[in-house]
């Protein structure tokens, strides 16, 4: 099969042409430099090291898979060599903070960065990612002198990091959690306790790996408000910054997985392991949290780059494999992308990825202005959106991904479902991302219960506001009237069923029952915004791009929006049906 292509020519009309990238970093301090042909040139330096490093040793890495050999964790043939080439090549550092060493790019090149390697191998996408979070938990809440012990190597990616919340009674509700950390008297402390799903938890790269650990002090109350968040590195650290005797904390097992094979999934003992407390005492999910949000959009981020690339393998072998009849029956046999069928499941993931790639290139960009904007209040209100949508690209990208690399794989047929054609991998794969960092269902329960709420409902009214300003500007044009029109009805469906949400914020029955259906009307009415600056853009245009473009937001209008209709009404009838059997019974 063709090896994965980086949709670097979409990156480009996307900063170039729909979100004005140059003018949008002349706002933000300390990105003035930055404007969208650097962008494009780093996202093409991207593309060829996933499909040159990671894309080879993908499919082989799943197959070797991570192993336990007395307490020693080894990757798969070629993992190791393939962050020692990302660590030289300074992708780990792409949008670190310069003061430890980054190159201070913006977050959208490190979530387009992030799509590549999840596109040609989430396993290995996963060491950087938790690794970049870790530390940006670290930057947020240390004290300076685990910043500065800490934060250059992982910035660099020389060290790597993980981040240990879930133990076998606590998972979702880490208010249970049970491992113990100690005092030492010198301002250290002994963590004693056991952790699973561990990722990166250990391997074989060298240098040293950061756990964040949540664990309780002695006096620490029952519950969320009595867990703090501690520093654990598999080696401890000399005066002078050298590597010192390894830390007593040990892999107990790895986890045997339905996917991402390559990615050591481990069973952390800490067994009096040195630690140092990061942030106040008490306040560890507060902490926590902070790598968990980055953390979220990384996992929306991978069901996004699965899409990409199964797409690109299904579309390639349509086209190839001959097998029935055209459908005027004049042609046998033919290719299998002339059938109406394999069509509709091609266009139904790809109007999926290129909607769902603008919504992540407009919330970084939200997510730098939070950061950098000089005007507090235009800070303020980026990051409200940003906290909005979180939970919408975790969960909508993560389900919508896996649905289009089961797709995917339909379109190969038996062939699908056969492991050297490669699909049913990105199958797997794909699955963990709609369950780890917080299970979807928690995403859409966070989403109605906590975010919607958000200044009395003002920051999804504000976002509504924006979409409806720019539906309405694009359905002016010709070309893209079909996809603005549409989009505007489903806005006007979508707001009142959320104001029927934010009504009934007490009813919990009602709220939990709705919870994932909104979460995917949410997703769909967004994409048909994107959708609709896309189409607008592209109106008038004849070349193969923006034709293509023009067609896809037809398609998503005709074949995709009207799913928010039935979603309306499933929301609209109430969770009686969802509570009436007894539990028993089923």
């Amino acid at each position: 099969m063709a090896p994965y292509t980086a949709p670097v020519d979409d990156i480009g009309f996307l900063l170039e042409r729909i979100f004005n990238f140059d003018g949008v970093m002349q706002d933000l301090r300390g990105f003035e430099e930055v404007n969208a042909e650097l962008a494009v040139t780093v996202m093409e330096e991207a593309g060829k090291f996933a499909t040159g490093v990671l894309e080879p040793i993908n499919r082989a890495g799943d197959e070797e898979g991570s192993t336990l050999e007395n307490g020693v964790v080894r990757t798969p043939k070629g993992m190791a060599d393939a962050y020692k080439t990302f660590v030289e090549a300074g992708w780990g550092g792409l949008s670190g903070d310069p003061e430890f060493g980054g190159q201070g790019l913006p977050r959208v090149l490190q979530l387009l960065l992030d799509e590549m390697m999840a596109s040609a191998n989430l396993s290995f996408g996963l060491f950087p990612g938790l690794t970049r979070g870790a530390a940006e938990a670290i930057a947020h809440h240390a004290d300076d002198t685990l910043k500065q012990t800490y934060l250059s190597k992982m910035t660099s990616g020389e060290w790597t990091g993980a981040m240990a919340l879930t133990e076998a009674s606590a998972g979702t509700d880490l208010g249970l959690l049970s491992t113990r950390a100690e005092p030492v008297g010198d301002g250290s402390y002994k963590l004693k306790g056991t952790k699973i799903f561990i990722s990166s938890g250990d391997h074989d790269f060298g240098g040293n790996i950061i756990h964040l650990v949540l664990a309780r002090l002695p006096d620490a109350p029952k519950g969320v408000k009595g867990i703090s968040l501690f520093l654990a590195p598999k080696f401890l650290v000399n005066a002078d910054g050298s590597l010192g005797d390894r830390n007593t904390m040990s892999v107990g097992s790895l986890e045997h997985k339905m996917g991402i094979h390559a990615q050591p999934t481990c069973v952390m003992n800490y067994d009096g392991a040195t630690a140092w407390l990061v942030g106040e005492a008490g306040r560890g999910l507060n902490a926590m949290f902070t790598m968990m949000n980055a953390e979220r959009l990384m996992v929306g981020i991978q069901g996004l780059g699965i899409a990409e690339a199964a797409v690109q393998k299904a579309s390639d072998y349509a086209r190839q494999r001959l097998q029935g009849r055209s459908a005027d029956g004049a042609h046998s046999p033919v290719p299998i992308i002339e059938h109406p069928d394999v069509r509709k499941m091609l266009l139904t993931g790809r109007s999926f990825i290129e909607a769902a790639r603008a919504l992540a290139v407009w919330t970084a960009l939200q997510m730098d202005t939070a950061d950098r904007h000089s005007d507090e209040k235009t800070r303020n209100e980026a990051g409200n959106l940003v906290a909005l949508l979180t939970p919408v690209v975790k969960a909508s990208f993560t389900d919508f991904g896996f649905e289009t690399a089961v797709l995917a794989q339909q379109v190969f047929g038996g062939h699908g479902y056969i492991r050297e054609w490669g699909m049913e991998q990105f199958v797997r794969d794909a699955r963990i991302t709609q369950i780890y960092e917080g299970t979807n269902g928690v995403q859409a329960l966070d989403l109605v219960s906590r975010k919607l709420p958000l200044e009395n409902g003002g920051v999804v009214r504000g976002l509504f506001e924006t979409m409806r300003q720019d539906m309405q500007s694009a359905a002016k044009t010709d070309a893209a009237k079909t996809i603005a029109e549409s989009s505007l009805a489903a806005l006007k469906q979508f707001e009142a069923v959320t104001e029927t949400l934010l009504s009934r914020q007490s009813d919990a029955a009602f709220t939990g029952g709705a919870a994932t259906d909104y979460q995917r009307m949410f997703a769909l009415v967004c994409f048909g915004w994107m959708w609709t600056k896309m189409a607008k853009e592209a109106a008038g245009k004849t070349n193969d791009f923006e034709r293509r473009k023009t067609v896809l937001a037809d398609f998503f209008s005709h074949r995709m929006l009207p799913q928010t209709e039935a979603l309306a009404k499933a929301i609209e009838n109430g969770a009686v049906s969802i509570m009436a059997l007894d539990a028993e019974l089923f």
